[in-house]
């Protein structure tokens, strides 16, 4: 093993126990997957070949890629297909070696769609339990807003929370598009959420300025901010979100695919980092971006500049910043001190 200054290889990646927080289960579909249901439901008229289905998958800014994103939403038409969803996630995570993620659900589209709320409800407890079994994966779930429906798909989706929530509900969360879709509007939606136990995991920062962290921050009392980008051009809000502990759930490329950045090298996570901020890797849409956890430590090794010390500690802050049971955060902590100290040793 090198020193831990020194840029750790491939498979130190790869072997390294990891957490993720910030993976939207729809959006982790492969193109393949997505294909496949796709013919499973040609009526809802999106690609039927590898061609085009390919050329759907790129987005040329944050609109197009929520246009396809909603899009794909139509797919997911019964509760089978949201157990299936569940446990490839689960399959696709375990490959990279990730024991516990927080998955994002947007129970409402599904909703939309005609699946019934307990049948959903149903689904994600069934899939979540096969998931640890078959995998080896914690799975437990956040229920975003779907911001391109504003504060009523707000309602539908915690009324449906408040009287189904499955095992492993943790958090209430809105993603989607930020230009136009204040986060002080969601203020007593949020409110009513943490009532109920979940906690409040925003999207802000990704789009648009730091106005709207501060807002996830001022009105939705954020424990942790989706993405955050933006926080790096406000040296007082970086203050902010270090003495508050405030994690930032970084997802470099799908900040590239959908345009937030203008490419990699110009991402401002080396900014952040210098800052002090709390930061974890994630994948945000692994399927849609063509990327998985591993690629994302990569980035941050080749590109910002982390050795093994900083990859390892933005693992273990993936699972200290989470919302697992106690029991899981020891476990998972336990198994990476043990890996760093086996490959030290070799």
């Amino acid at each position: 093993m090198p020193p831990s200054d020194v840029p750790p290889s491939d498979a130190f990646i790869t072997g390294l126990p990891k957490a993720e927080l910030h993976v939207h289960m729809q959006g982790a579909a492969s193109a393949e997957t997505v294909l496949g249901l796709s013919r499973r439901y040609p009526e809802v008229g999106l690609p039927q070949d590898d061609e085009a289905m390919a050329e759907f998958y790129r987005f040329t800014d944050f609109p197009d890629f929520i246009r396809t994103y909603v899009a794909v939403a139509q797919l997911v038409r019964t509760a089978d297909d949201i157990y299936d969803l569940a446990v490839g996630l689960a399959q696709d995570l375990a490959r990279v070696n990730v024991r516990y993620a927080e998955a994002t659900v947007t129970a409402d589209s599904h909703l939309r769609v005609g699946i019934e709320p307990d049948a959903l409800s149903d689904a994600l407890t069934r899939g979540r339990r096969d998931a640890l079994a078959d995998h080896g994966v914690e799975l437990a779930w956040v229920f975003d807003i779907d911001g391109e429906f504003g504060v009523p798909s707000g309602e539908r989706t915690l009324d449906w929370a408040t009287r189904f929530a499955p095992e492993g509900s943790i958090g209430f969360g809105i993603g989607g598009p930020e230009a136009g879709v204040a986060r002080s509007d969601y203020a007593d939606l949020f409110a009513r959420a943490r009532n109920i136990g979940l906690h409040s995991v925003p999207h802000a920062g990704e789009t648009v300025g730091p106005h709207e962290i501060w807002s996830a921050i001022d009105d939705l009392a954020a424990e942790r901010i989706g993405h955050g980008i933006a926080a790096a051009t406000d040296p007082g809000l970086m203050a902010v979100l270090v003495e508050r502990g405030i994690t930032l759930e970084v997802c470099p490329t799908s900040n590239v695919c959908t345009g937030a950045v203008t490419s990699i090298a110009d991402h401002p996570f080396p900014a952040l980092h210098a800052a002090g901020v709390a930061l974890t890797l994630n994948t945000d849409d692994p399927g849609m971006f063509s990327t998985d956890l591993d690629a994302e430590y990569r980035i941050a090794r080749d590109v910002f500049g982390l050795g093994t010390d900083g990859l390892v500690d933005c693992a273990r802050r993936s699972v200290t910043a989470s919302f697992a049971p106690e029991a899981t955060k020891a476990s998972v902590l336990a198994e990476i001190d043990a890996y760093v100290a086996g490959a030290t040793a070799s």
